[in-house]
């Protein structure tokens, strides 16, 4: 059997503190896809060339940064393995053809929000230590399926899995463990890939083939990266203040941030430079522009960012 190879793309930016993912229509009854293509060695020399050439082709999309992640394959695809990649962008130019969009990510991984608050403009709306919405609606649904099996060893090793990865107690939350939650609930029956019919969006929205899947990995990469490399200044403009950069990295892990302890630990890096130029349009106080001085990451004492919660 030969198989054959495709290239999917998780291209990722941050728009307005919100963590947006770019995405093509799926076909099939599916909403969306990722932006993906056949690797033709004929045509290209290397996978990174062909998954920029055909992103661009089907969004007029140009990607920046870009890093493999894993091979996947899916029953579903036959004999077709697929290659993900993770590509990150600052580009806030949101036009482009092929009626590719860009979607917030909470839309795929509702569960894994707990910014909702924030997001719709009232930022004490939900206090962080509180189950969002769609877990404590997925909680029931998932002890339920622990419970579904004749096997007491089966349905304690269900349990303890639920009980890791959807924690009661928000302390235990690990918000990096995006793709594991969502193998939990592909497994517990409860996504739409899964044949779950989800009339109130708590699964969040389905995907084609296993595109949702690769997209929770890139999310899983992109959350533990932060930790230990500084790719969070990829996603961000050449001017910033502190207050944009610490939203982009609350939309991205999720989680609110404590506004000092980020700084603090910022300036222990000496990631960010002032540029001596203060931004008016804040709808507030003016607040200070600062760049990433690319060049202190190689004498930095840390190589990625603390992320204390709120």
């Amino acid at each position: 059997m030969t198989l054959a190879i495709e290239l999917s793309a998780v291209v990722v930016t941050v728009k307005d503190g919100t963590a947006m993912v770019l995405c093509r229509p799926g076909g099939e009854g599916a909403c969306y896809a990722l932006p993906s293509g056949p690797f033709a060695p004929g045509k290209h020399r290397t996978f990174d060339l062909a998954l920029r050439a055909f992103v661009h082709d089907q969004t007029g999309f140009d990607i920046g940064y870009v890093e493999q992640l894993y091979s996947f394959g899916d029953a579903a695809r036959g004999d077709v393995i697929s290659v993900g990649y993770l590509a990150l962008t600052p580009s806030m130019d949101f036009e482009t053809r092929s009626s590719a969009v860009w979607v917030p990510f909470h839309r795929f991984f509702p569960w894994e929000d707990f910014l909702h608050g924030q997001r719709d403009g009232h930022r004490d709306g939900h206090r962080d230590g509180e189950q969002n919405a769609s877990i404590k609606a997925l909680r029931p649904a998932l002890d339920h399926w622990a419970g579904a099996t004749d096997s007491r060893a089966e349905a304690g090793l269900r349990l303890r899995r639920i009980e890791t990865l959807f924690p009661l107690e928000f302390d235990h939350w690990n918000e990096e463990r995006v793709l594991d939650r969502y193998e939990l609930l592909y497994d517990a029956g409860l996504v739409g890939e899964a044949g779950y019919a989800d009339q109130a969006g708590v699964a969040g929205v389905a995907m084609a083939l296993d595109h949702r899947r690769i997209l929770a990995t890139g999310l899983s990469r992109l959350r533990g990266k932060l930790k230990y490399r500084p790719v969070i200044f990829e996603l961000m403009p050449e001017r910033f203040t502190l207050l944009e950069l610490q939203r982009s990295l609350e939309a991205l892990t999720g989680l609110r941030l404590h506004k000092q302890n980020f700084r603090r630990a910022l300036e222990r890096t000496g990631f960010v430079a002032p540029l001596g130029e203060m931004r008016e349009d804040t709808g507030g106080r003016p607040a200070a522009l600062y760049r990433y001085d690319r060049d202190q990451f190689r004498f930095s004492p840390s190589l990625g960012l603390s992320l204390p919660r709120a």
